[in-house]
């Protein structure tokens, strides 16, 4: 099956080609497909976020359609900066602006518990409608190491492998990230459901 990938980040689009690849999903991604859509995120919640994208998409081109939507959680900030993590402090800062900024709302605080939030959904031209959700439990680190992955990986310590998300190779990524958990949960949503048989 072919399903567009609402989404133009193509770190996130090779993850995904990657996973998806082994549920036989043959994912393109906006461009291929022929549109060039930026939905606003304008939900309070990443399930909302993620229906919004992928309906839009599917809506825009007759195919199924992948969305996600994800972010860091911090508890000490109430969950923030959660579903804003992308515009967090504003549409002028990068990805090193951003995490920069949170190690700032940071200084001095002791409970640096957070975790990494993913929802996926599929939305189906007939309507139909898959959700998954994963998550990955960490701590904020003082300060960044590692080049790898992408937004607030340089900062996302994982206290079990004594390393940040950034400096995991991309299958140790996968293997415990919040968005290979959420795959992980997709595939099993998508094995039960009418979709998961050959179309």
């Amino acid at each position: 099956m072919r399903a567009v990938l609402a989404s133009h980040n193509q770190k996130k689009i090779a993850e995904l080609q990657t996973i998806l690849g082994e549920l036989g999903v043959e994912v393109i991604s906006q461009r291929e497909a022929g549109v060039d859509i930026e939905v606003e995120e304008t939900g309070t919640t990443f399930e909302a976020n993620a229906r919004l994208k992928a309906r839009a998409v599917m809506e825009a081109t007759g195919l199924p359609a992948i969305a996600d939507d994800s972010g860091l959680s911090v508890d000490a900030l109430d969950g923030a900066p959660g579903v804003y993590s992308a515009r967090y402090g504003g549409e002028g800062l990068d990805d090193t602006g951003r995490w920069q900024l949170l190690l700032e709302h940071m200084q001095g605080v002791e409970d640096r518990a957070c975790r990494f939030v993913c929802v996926i959904c599929c939305a189906f031209p007939d309507g139909g409608e898959l959700m998954a959700r994963g998550e990955c439990p960490g701590v904020l680190a003082q300060a960044p190491q590692g080049d790898g992955g992408f937004g607030y990986d340089p900062i996302f310590y994982l206290p079990q492998l004594g390393k940040t998300m950034a400096q995991l190779t991309p299958q140790e990524k996968n293997s415990l990230s919040h968005r290979g958990n959420a795959l992980r949960d997709f595939q099993k949503e998508w094995e039960r459901s009418p979709y998961g048989t050959d179309q």
